[in-house]
């Protein structure tokens, strides 16, 4: 009987009908008191506000003063209005009002919460995990309760929806009482050991109580053995919570397994959670944030047996609990509580009792990082980059369950490529790209979609880059090059459509994601964008070996039968395929034969398969089945009998170049080679990557000229999903760019007024609108992209990149969308408020409307469209001019000192010691009337009032003559290099006066970095600009015209006849080191001479050897000093100082090089031959004298 009653008190103890909690730990029953109305204005903060009258401090309840309410600066969901109650309280209740007197209120939102103001966790409530209902009007308060109130010392309130006839509007109040907490903090390596005062004879139950906030994923919370292997342990793994408990004796045999419990997920989220144990015997309640588990351990042994020891954060005695030692906790742990004692007001009072181990403090550090979570995947975060150093160096870490997905993605300096890193079947991939060099890539790390945190350190520098992965490091050497750290690094999602989209964004060549369907169900895939002058290609790579060999078979048996895998899947390529304009593949083919093959009727041996899956034997530009490769078609084979060169036989090497361009059939999957009975024959070939240019879609446009002008196509079938976005411009204020009528359904995208775009429809549950509004006018004959969606959960508009606008839909209401009339494009049905101006790039659910076609035939509308210079015109850089193309624009570099698509690659040489480079002035310009004074002043009798000098240059010697301007009358401009490394100027614009001098301390310059120089003379004014930060004005006095201008030198100057000494001395030494993008008005030295566009008018002495960059090589004294001219491509020519030629005909490669060697060599034996010669033949004649002589002696 004493059994069953002692079962029941069991039973009844561990009830959870009242979460038990001890004295001083809990909230006093009365908790209700306002917190935020006492709170001065400076505890008050948000995103924005309307005005200094609408500002946060004006947001307390009830409150009149200032507007009477907080107001942002712009209504959207990315506003919010931010409480610093001074201290970390609990808080019960809030309450919110809308703005006195307006029509500003707030329908809903949402509530965040943190300790830190930093690291934020939103309150779910737990009938919905949708936000707060908030007010209808602007003036009744609505209260809400929380169920369960929280701590917090931050709070955030986000709103949702809004009055649709007003703005947001809000005064908050925020209840609750001060909230007793004590913390105490764990490094990881340091515990608390607790000696409980005596063993009770009759325990009823014990009771651990805490709360814990976790900075890692692992680590011991608490732990309690006994002597016979009986022990609880409760630690975190992975971010989830388990409790351990082995109630049998682990000395004895036996088959009862210890209890492992698991609770909560992702508790390392440097966030507060509650823990509550209750042990009777082997009976337990375990309960973590409100969530509780009932469980009862099997075992013949007492949880009575346990020690009178527990230690909290680690396990202290390494030699006592061997079996168990894992992770020490690193966090804070708040009130904690075992049987009613607060333990860790006993180690602040160090009682005899505590025992602290290690590192232990009684304050909660705030982390250092701040956690961020992508929401979907086109989202991402823009961060700025170290730009300008030597180096590409990120660490981070992450956590997902996907498999993959972009991570980040960076530009490197000046064009000079970009880094990918991603995730790919669950291993961290890591793709570098520079210009003229094949992509680098590492992989590092596997299974790291588990949801668990992951560090990754990322690094780039000169000869190798390295990703170590938690404690996977991959190291992959690099050409020795330097690498030139960028501006921006985006973390998550950058995609575009194609990569004439990525082109036109600004994007140099480099790896990118492409998303080709839009909004359709394929995802993103990574291509290499290859951005030209004329068009964007995309380079898709094939994972097929790089040269295939063959060799002779039997008759008619298959050689070769290679397949032929890409990064993407199927419908992804056929999406990018469809949407470009060109695509092709080339097929290198070699081949050799001892003998003609036995079939000569033209029987293909080799053929293709493609995407479709259909065999192909047409190579070429053929048509289908023609059986003949290019030089079939082009009748140039070097047998006529046959239609591919591989196919005469000959005893010789022999090759075709096969271009496949039938782009609905690529890219080629298989490649299958077959032989007529050649056993001695031999082949060799190589499938190149597959090439697409441009984007059909993106510059696929339609001018309306008319308000009655419109296009019109089949309704649109957008019963559950519209997608649709498209680009605009115009200089109107208002007009319909879509509209699609059903009976009662509709829907239209409009241009409202000059700063409101308005997607409106209508599903049968009312017309709904969502409206962009913007600060500036969109009426300003620019392109702006719209993306507008609606789906069954709401609908959303954003333009450009302004802040996306948001509706949800109603929680019982129609859903689809029926629309049975003609889809209007440019105007209504009305033929009333018809939009004037420009639409491209325009699709529904991912589908493409050809607007140029439907234009050609509808009166008012106009194919294509003018203006893109207006919106793409910044691209063009460092002087290059936009240029109108039909579809798009390019950048013409002929008056810029750079080249490349954007005019942004630096033309960059290398000037060996005693070497130089002369420009020669008089026969770049023709004098004519309409000539602007720069262009015509540049002639021999006209003058030069003004001048705009660029250069970049390294190098370590000194002194040094970056660049020398003479002229006729003995006039010059000279910028040099002092022996101290100082920048100094001098100007001598008039021959009978001394020059004008000026020195530049910004530093030494002589240093061997990268530095950049600009000079701007306005007549006697000169502005000089260093490195693009540092200026400084000086004033001329020797005169303000520079006459008759002969030619600009770089490097040494053979005679500096008049110049000052210092000049003179720098112009002997000339400049050892690397010189870029010089431009002396619209001259561009290096340019001319490197890029030669007519008749070359520079000479070069000495050895001068392009390089892609000066970043990427290294001046004088440098350790890759020897190397430059290697990496530039080309050694230059090397001859005497006294003479010079145009560098077209002074730059040699080392094959001429050989070959001279070898023509010296040639002459030198020649000439010892004919002087052997010479020799035997006086020897032959002399001899013939002699007995001659003889001969008469003895007559």
């Amino acid at each position: 009987m004493a059994s069953v009653a002692w079962a029941v008190l069991k039973v009844l103890l561990l009830l959870p009908t009242q979460t038990w909690s001890p004295v001083g730990a809990g909230n006093p029953p009365d908790c209700d008191a306002p917190l935020a109305s006492a709170l001065p204005r400076s505890s008050f903060s948000s995103s924005s506000e309307l005005s200094s009258s609408h500002g946060p401090g004006f947001s307390r309840l009830n409150r009149r003063d200032g507007a009477g309410g907080w107001t942002p600066l712009v209504s959207n969901k990315y506003q919010w209005l931010q409480i610093d109650l001074g201290e970390r309280m609990e808080v019960t209740a809030v309450a919110t009002q809308g703005g006195y007197g307006s029509s500003d209120w707030v329908t809903s939102y949402l509530l965040m919460f943190s300790d830190g103001g930093r690291n934020w966790k939103q309150y779910r409530r737990e009938e919905s995990i949708w936000g707060f209902p908030g007010n209808t009007n602007a003036d009744s308060v609505v209260h809400y309760r929380l169920q369960p109130p929280f701590e917090a010392r931050f709070l955030r309130f986000l709103p949702l929806a809004w009055n649709p006839r007003g703005r947001i509007g809000m005064r908050i109040e925020v209840y609750g009482c001060a909230y007793k907490s004590e913390v105490v903090y764990f490094d990881g390596q340091s515990a608390l050991l607790y000696r409980l005062d005596k063993k009770p004879l009759k325990p009823i139950r014990d009771v651990i109580s805490l709360k814990f906030k976790a900075m890692q994923s692992n680590g011991i919370l608490l732990h309690r053995e006994g002597q016979h292997g009986n022990h609880i342990t409760l630690e975190l793994i992975k971010g989830k919570l388990v409790f351990f408990l082995n109630s049998g004796n682990a000395k004895l045999p036996s088959t009862i397994a210890p209890v492992t419990l698991t609770l909560g997920s992702l508790l390392d989220d440097q966030h507060w959670h509650s823990v509550l144990i209750e042990l009777l015997d082997t009976q337990v309640n375990f309960t973590v944030d409100k969530h509780t588990h009932h469980f009862q351990a099997k075992g013949d042994s007492s949880y009575l047996d346990l020690n009178f020891e527990i230690s909290f954060g680690g396990i202290p005695t390494p030699g006592r609990s061997r079996a168990f030692r894992r992770k020490s906790f690193h966090g804070c742990l708040e009130n904690l509580y075992y049987n009613g004692v607060d333990v860790t007001e006993l180690a602040k009072k160090h009682k005899p009792q505590i025992l602290m181990m290690g590192n232990v403090s009684f304050s909660c550090p705030q982390p250092q990082t701040v956690p961020v979570t992508f929401l979907s995947s086109r989202s991402y975060l823009a961060l700025p980059g170290n730009s300008g150093e030597d180096k590409v160096s990120v660490t981070f870490q992450f956590r997902t369950w996907n498999r993959a997905g972009h991570l980040l993605f960076g530009e490197l300096r000046r064009g000079s490529g970009s880094f990918v890193l991603f995730l790919k079947d669950g291993k961290l991939k890591l793709s570098l790209f520079q210009p003229g060099q094949s992509p680098r890539n590492v992989t590092a790390g596997a299974g790291l979609n588990d949801g668990q945190w992951h560090s990754v350190s990322f690094s780039a520098k000169w000869s190798h880059m390295n990703v170590v992965v938690d404690d996977d490091t991959a190291v992959q050497p690099l050409v020795a090059v330097l690498i030139d750290s960028g501006d921006t690094y985006y973390f998550g999602a950058l995609y575009e459509q194609s990569c004439e989209a990525h082109k036109h964004r600004g994007n140099p060549s480099g790896l990118y994601y492409i998303d080709a369907d839009g909004s359709g169900p394929l995802g993103p895939f990574l291509v290499y964008c290859n951005m030209t002058a004329d068009a964007a290609w995309t380079v898709v790579q094939h994972g097929g070996p790089d040269a295939v060999t063959l060799r002779g078979a039997p008759s008619g048996h298959p050689r070769s039968a290679v397949s032929f895998a890409y990064a993407a899947g199927a419908g992804q390529l056929r999406s990018a395929v469809n949407l470009a304009e060109r695509c092709e593949q080339r097929l290198a083919l070699r081949c050799g034969t001892a003998r003609r093959p036995d079939s000569r009727d033209g029987t293909p041996l080799s053929w293709w398969v493609g995407r479709t899956n259909e065999t192909h034997t047409s190579w070429g530009g053929s048509l289908p089945d023609a059986q003949k490769c290019t030089c079939g078609l082009e009748g140039n084979c070097i047998d006529s009998q046959y239609y591919c060169n591989c196919d005469a036989g000959r005893n010789e090497w022999t090759s075709d170049t096969i271009v496949l361009s039938q782009k609905e059939h690529l890219p080629v999957t298989q490649i299958v080679m077959t032989d007529a009975g050649r056993p001695h024959s031999e082949a060799a070939y190589t499938l190149g990557p597959l090439l697409c240019r441009g984007d059909q879609s993106f510059w696929n446009s339609a001018s309306f000229n008319t308000e009655t002008s419109y296009l019109h196509f089949p309704a649109f079938h957008g019963e559950l999903t519209a997608d649709v976005c498209f680009f605009f411009k115009t200089t109107v204020s208002s007009g319909v760019f879509m509209e699609n009528l059903g009976i009662t359904d509709f829907i239209r995208i409009e241009l409202r007024a000059p700063t409101e775009v308005t997607f409106s429809f209508d599903v049968g549950n009312g017309p709904c609108e969502v409206t962009v509004q913007s600060p500036t006018p969109f009426n300003d004959n620019q392109w702006h992209h719209v993306r507008a969606e609606r789906n069954v959960k709401g609908a959303s508009l954003q333009v450009d990149q302004l802040p996306q606008k948001m509706q949800p839909a109603p929680a019982d209401g129609h859903v689809r969308l029926q629309l049975n009339s003609q889809l209007f494009i440019g105007g209504t049905a009305t033929r009333q408020r018809g939009f004037l101006g420009c639409i491209r790039s325009l699709q529904l659910n991912g589908v493409a409307l050809d607007l140029e076609e439907r234009a050609t035939v509808t009166p008012g509308v106009e194919p294509g469209c003018a203006g893109h210079c207006s919106t793409y015109g910044h691209l063009c850089r460092n002087g290059g001019r936009c240029r109108e193309k039909r579809r798009g624009v390019t950048c013409d570099c002929a008056f810029s000192a750079y080249d490349g698509p954007f005019c942004s690659n630096e033309i960059s040489a290398y000037f060996a010691t005693g070497s130089s480079m002369t420009y020669h002035f008089q026969e770049h310009y023709t004098l004519s009337e309409n000539s602007s004074s720069l262009v015509s002043s540049l002639h021999r009798d006209v003058t030069l009032t003004r001048e705009m000098i660029t250069l970049s240059f390294r190098t370590t010697r000194t002194p040094s003559l970056l660049l020398y301007v003479s002229s006729f009358y003995e006039e010059y401009l000279s910028v040099i290099l002092a022996n101290n490394g100082s920048l100094q100027i001098r100007y001598k614009l008039d021959r009978h006066q001394n020059p004008d001098a000026f020195t530049f301390d910004f530093k030494n310059m002589a240093d061997g970095q990268l530095h950049q120089v600009k000079i701007n003379r306005e007549e006697a004014v000169v502005m000089v600009e260093v490195n693009q930060s540092t200026k400084k004005q000086v004033i001329l006095s020797s005169g303000t015209e520079f006459n008759a201008v002969k030619s600009l030198i770089l490097g040494k100057v053979l005679e500096a006849a008049g110049a000052d000494p210092d000049t003179r001395r720098a112009a002997t030494s000339g400049f050892t080191g690397c010189l870029s993008a010089v431009r002396f008005g619209r001259a561009a030295p290096l340019k001319a001479a490197l890029r030669p566009s007519g008749p070359s008018r520079v000479t070069v002495r000495g050895h001068v050897a392009p390089m892609a960059r000066c970043a990427a090589g290294a001046a004088s004294g440098s350790p890759a000093r020897e190397l430059a001219p290697r990496l530039a491509g080309g050694a230059g020519r090397s001859g005497p100082a006294d003479e010079g030629e145009p560098l077209v005909n002074a730059d040699r490669r080392d094959s001429a090089v050989i070959g001279g060697v070898i023509a010296v060599v040639i002459f030198i034996l020649l000439c010892i031959t004919a002087i052997a010669i010479r020799i035997y033949q006086q020897r032959k004649l002399r001899k013939e004298n002699e007995s001659k002589v003889s001969k008469k002696e003895e007559c």
